[in-house]
């Protein structure tokens, strides 16, 4: 039975309560875990049972690859959308205290997610990769809209990140333009409804194919066992305490397969930078004082770089919202 989402305290701002919505996840959900704090979105994947069928890491990595691997994607996006709005009408909107447009807006957002898989449908032909089965954690329309904010966020990262394997310069506009119009979609989701920034900073995250997979395929219960397979792999979970702060210590949560002597860091991903700390006793990490917005992190055994041969679990999305000042919002 759904959970309600969290109750909007007395004197908190939208902001600092968006914040908190988007980082809700209904408690009999298990396969997830958010921490709840105003300024923190901590989305870590526990388990991922069923998934798009991963191939050999040596696998090459083609036009036809990329373009599944996306439409992978939007089958998702495309389908959470069909789900929410079939589910919550304008009054459910309202009822909920978002404003009376923000319905209609969602829908358009819908309509783009359908055109985006069949624009890449057609493009595929009969090596489509079909829609699997989902299940979203969102038990309202305020979580559906949070939920919303990740799930463009992390399609701006995948699209961003898979870019360098396009060859064909048409597919790669084509990407681009898709790219452009779900970064729009995660901008609007984040000032117009949550009311914070629409940005993070001047330049957003790229995300690796594996760690655009470990975020999506939790909500995967079940696929065609026709699609094609993919040559990706889920890291574990990573999970920071609640009300973790930038320049704060905070404890991780993971399960490492390294020996207990190997040296492990946190790795922060912001813009094109990775800012790297070292993991002291009892698994606490001191953030990075100058994070702002969205932040991706990893656990990772390299003291420099975190790449997919290094990284041991993670990604976990951090969220350090802050005004128009540009002051981290408390």
């Amino acid at each position: 039975m759904p959970v309600a989402a969290p109750e909007r305290l007395k004197g908190q701002s939208h902001l600092t309560y968006f914040q908190q919505l988007s980082l809700y996840i209904p408690p009999p959900l298990s396969r997830f875990a958010m921490k709840t704090s105003p300024i923190i979105l901590a989305f870590a994947i526990l388990a991922v049972q069923a998934h798009p069928s991963p191939v050999k890491r040596d696998a090459a990595i083609d036009d036809g690859i990329i373009l599944n691997f996306a439409l992978t994607l939007e089958h998702l996006e495309n389908a959470f959308y069909k789900g929410g709005l079939a589910k919550y009408d304008e009054k459910a909107f309202v009822a909920a205290g978002l404003p009376p447009w923000a319905r209609g807006r969602f829908s358009q957002i819908a309509g783009h997610e359908e055109a985006h898989v069949n624009f890449l449908t057609s493009a595929l032909g009969d090596k489509a990769t079909k829609p699997c089965t989902y299940k979203f954690p969102y038990a309202d329309p305020k979580s559906f809209a949070a939920l919303s904010q990740v799930l463009e966020g992390v399609g701006v990262s995948a699209y961003l990140g898979a870019a360098q394997f396009i060859e064909n310069k048409s597919y790669l506009t084509a990407a681009a333009s898709v790219l452009t119009t779900e970064a729009r979609h995660a901008s609007w989701v984040a000032s117009a409804v949550g009311r914070g920034s629409g940005w993070s900073g001047a330049l957003d995250v790229p995300l690796t194919l594996n760690a655009v997979y470990t975020l999506a395929a939790s909500f995967i219960e079940s696929c065609p066992s026709t699609n094609p397979p993919l040559p990706v792999k889920a890291f574990p979970a990573l999970i920071f305490a609640a009300r973790a702060t930038p320049g704060s210590l905070s404890t991780i949560t993971f399960e490492s397969s390294v020996p207990a002597s190997t040296p492990l860091f946190t790795v922060f991903f912001t813009g094109l930078s990775q800012k790297v700390v070292p993991i002291m006793d009892g698994n606490s990490v001191t953030l990075p004082a100058d994070l702002v917005g969205v932040v991706y992190a990893v656990v990772s055994t390299s003291d420099t770089t975190a790449t997919d041969e290094n990284i041991i679990a993670g990604p976990v999305i951090l969220n350090f919202g802050f005004d128009s000042n540009g002051q981290l919002v408390k």
